[in-house]
């Protein structure tokens, strides 16, 4: 199966693994009318719209450049993570309004705690699972929307098990105030995953380039296939979606053929794709007396 569909495979079956989810927690809720495990609840109902956006971007990512995309439409996933980023904090504050009404009424009981407790376990454990798979799939093929699904429910499996340890110690010290307590703290946990989601996507839709580690492996592979040229500069890189731009300068010998130049371009493409995946590669060709470098430099460096 190619990346792409498999991308999107995954992302499709994220919506039923998500209502799933939901309805155990629901049940858990129902059980206990704990207000903490509401509010695990209400975050498996941001999970379910989330996984459809993202879905939904995923799909739109991989239409095929056109006259008025001429680069593809591969930031699609970018606003998909950031309406998940929205969402989340939505929930967020739906969950601290319905804590603080639990607390404002003293008369709050727990009901059936040790059913619903084993319940919401359950679900959390199916959560773990495929949030790992989603965070391993996405980093693969370079999806944000996929990524950004994985890490959103690897955040709800930490408040699902906050949740459960929480309550466990509400039933242990007869402290019901905890229930409430702790849905306040699982909003705020909740609030600054997603702020970090809207900054990561905001950073993605302005085109921010590729980390440190990634540069010094593009270099060195630029270096190592590059035989023949005198040294590379002027890299540039960004990332939209799954799909990589770069871009950069390659200086040969001012008496080097065209068609000698273009081996070395296919060669160091070649080893780059190899590496990345997708990617859009531009190499501009310069003569020598373009270089940055002191004759004589090895190896082809980077200025």
């Amino acid at each position: 199966m190619k990346p792409h569909l498999k991308v999107g495979s995954l992302a499709a079956l994220s919506v039923p693994v998500a209502c799933l989810v939901f309805a155990l927690k629901y049940c858990a809720y129902y059980l206990t009318d704990s207000v903490a495990l509401y509010s695990d609840a209400l975050e498996s109902v941001v999970n379910i719209v989330a996984a459809a956006a993202a879905w939904w971007a995923i799909y739109v990512s991989q239409k095929p450049a056109d006259t008025n995309h001429p680069f593809g439409h591969y930031k699609a996933e970018y606003f998909s993570a950031v309406f998940e980023g929205l969402l989340i904090i939505l929930a967020a504050f739906l969950i601290l309004y319905q804590a603080w009404g639990a607390i404002v009424n003293a008369t709050h009981k727990l009901q059936q705690p040790q059913l619903g407790l084993a319940v919401n376990i359950f679900s959390g454990l199916i959560n773990a699972a495929w949030a790992f798979i989603l965070i391993n799939r996405g980093k693969k093929h370079r999806s944000p929307a996929l990524e950004a699904d994985g890490r959103h429910l690897v955040t709800d499996v930490i408040t699902s098990f906050g949740v459960v340890i929480g309550l466990a110690a509400a039933l242990l010290t007869g402290w019901t105030v905890l229930d409430p307590l702790l849905a306040i703290a699982v909003a705020l946990q909740i609030l600054w995953q997603g702020a970090q989601l809207l900054y990561k996507s905001a950073q993605g839709l302005m085109d921010i380039g590729l980390n440190a580690e990634e540069i010094a492996q593009i270099r060195k592979i630029i270096s190592n296939h590059a035989e023949g040229a005198i040294e590379a500069h002027d890299l540039r890189s960004r990332q939209a979606g799954r799909l990589i731009f770069m871009e950069f300068h390659l200086v040969v010998p001012a008496n080097m053929t065209v068609g000698k130049a273009h081996k070395i371009c296919d060669r160091v493409e070649q080893a780059l794709h190899k590496k990345l995946g997708a990617a859009h590669i531009v190499i501009h060709i310069e003569p020598e007396d373009e270089a940055k470098l002191p004759p004589g430099a090895e190896n082809v460096p980077f200025a």
